[in-house]
């Protein structure tokens, strides 16, 4: 959806966290756990589940994972961590890019 522009990541993880009662949006937690592995994992499930339309790999995650914007661990990723991996909550998205 963000790719699409259909949505900004804020609003797609504030739609998912309030209406889906998630603890954080989807993004948000790929940037807390880490890209990197959150690559790892999506390119795992695409191997075993070839046909299954969900599986894909974000051409943004990859660009992301190239250029070393990791998530939290890195204080790069969607999302802005001023702290690195100490931090708690991001301070500022970051998009795409």
């Amino acid at each position: 959806m963000a790719e699409r522009r259909d949505a900004s990541i804020s609003d797609i993880d504030t739609a998912m966290q309030l209406g889906a009662g998630n603890p954080m949006g989807p993004i948000l937690l790929c940037d807390y756990v880490g890209l990197d592995t959150t690559l790892n994992i999506l390119r795992g499930w695409k191997q075993e589940f070839p046909h299954e339309p969900a599986f894909f790999v974000p051409n943004a995650l990859e660009a992301k994972v190239k250029a070393g914007k990791l998530g939290r661990k890195s204080g790069e990723g969607f999302y802005f961590w001023d702290d690195g991996v100490n931090s708690t909550k991001p301070t500022g998205v970051s998009g795409l890019e």
